[in-house]
């Protein structure tokens, strides 16, 4: 039997790009905290600061005035954990390294993490998701495979395509079969959602199939075509007609819109790109979460890509 090629090939899309992306965030962020680290570790020297400012921003940072040796004065940002204790005017012991021209202040107490947890935490949060993602893909592939190893039974199936009326997700439109028994091929029994496939698009009208499936329960079935095509179930079988979804007539075609109103074989642009909306989003996001920090931009924009192909995956796009 053949493997679903165009389901494979998002998957594959979809968890390459996973790994891709924490791995270069990993290495952009790990970089960095590791430079942190040893910076602060040179820092032997200490300087008695004065809180000059605090409450700055979401995450209430203070602002610090000290003087090294050499007699410099210096004003320094600070990120911290315990806002109710370094207020205005109150003392922020610092850290420096004194073989430095231009020294950079560290906080001397050794509690105050705040800096290197922003370059580490993200990290294992990325890791989270790129596990998530990675353990989706291979639920999927397991359950399918599991799946279409169970004793098959011929039913009739058509095929329906839908819109999400959520607005907020990656891939709008889905593709559903609805089953029915051979003996009454116009009264269906259950609908599944599938990944797209090509066969799909050029589907008319109820076609017999093999439907393996692992029990009478709601599991997901795998629909198995004549030629030995097998489409990859996503989500549990439903006995009723999806609520969430706007399914079309089931003589529709799948056309543009446009089409109504413009001659036939006429060249135009597309509307908006499909993924016009993310890039916009991504790009408002980045600058109001990342202040302005260089090391901040790049993490959220690989951060980001990331988290946007993924997702785009995982909602099986379809052409």
């Amino acid at each position: 039997m053949r493997h679903p090629g165009p389901a494979l090939r998002v998957a594959l899309l979809g968890v390459a790009t996973t790994l891709t992306g924490f791995a270069l965030l990993a290495s952009w962020l790990g970089a960095h905290a590791y430079a942190y680290d040893s910076a602060r570790e040179r820092a032997t020297a200490r300087a008695g600061g004065v809180v000059v400012a605090d409450g700055i921003g979401d995450e209430d940072d203070i602002r610090v005035r000290w003087r090294d040796r050499a007699g410099h004065e210096h004003v320094q940002r600070f990120g911290i954990y315990d806002t109710g204790r370094y207020t205005t005017g109150r003392p922020f012991p610092i850290a420096y390294d004194p073989h430095q021209a231009d020294p950079r202040g560290f906080p001397a107490d050794p509690d105050e993490t705040a800096a290197e947890d922003d370059l580490l935490v993200p990290i294992f949060l990325a890791g989270v998701f790129a596990a998530t993602v990675c353990g989706v893909w291979a639920r999927r592939g397991l359950r399918f495979h599991r799946t279409a190893r169970r004793p098959g039974r011929a039913m009739t199936a058509a095929v329906r395509c839908g819109d999400r009326r959520s607005a907020t997700v990656w891939q709008a439109q889905t593709s559903w079969l609805v089953l029915a028994e051979p003996e009454r091929p116009g009264d269906p029994v259950a609908w599944q959602r599938v990944m797209w496939h090509p066969l799909l698009d050029g589907w008319s009208g109820p076609v017999t199939v093999t439907v393996h499936q692992r029990s009478r329960a709601r599991g997901p079935v795998v629909v198995a075509l004549a030629d030995g095509t097998r489409l990859v179930p996503l989500g549990r079988l439903r006995r009723r007609p999806p609520g969430h979804v706007l399914l079309d007539e089931p003589e529709a075609v799948r056309v543009d819109l446009r089409d109504s109103f413009l001659p036939a074989r006429t060249a135009t642009w597309p509307a908006r790109p499909w993924w016009r909306p993310g890039a916009l989003a991504a790009t408002v996001a980045g600058v109001v979460l990342t202040g302005g920090s260089g090391i901040a931009a790049v993490a959220f924009a690989l951060g980001g890509t990331s988290v946007f192909a993924a997702s785009w995956a995982l909602s099986a796009p379809q052409p």
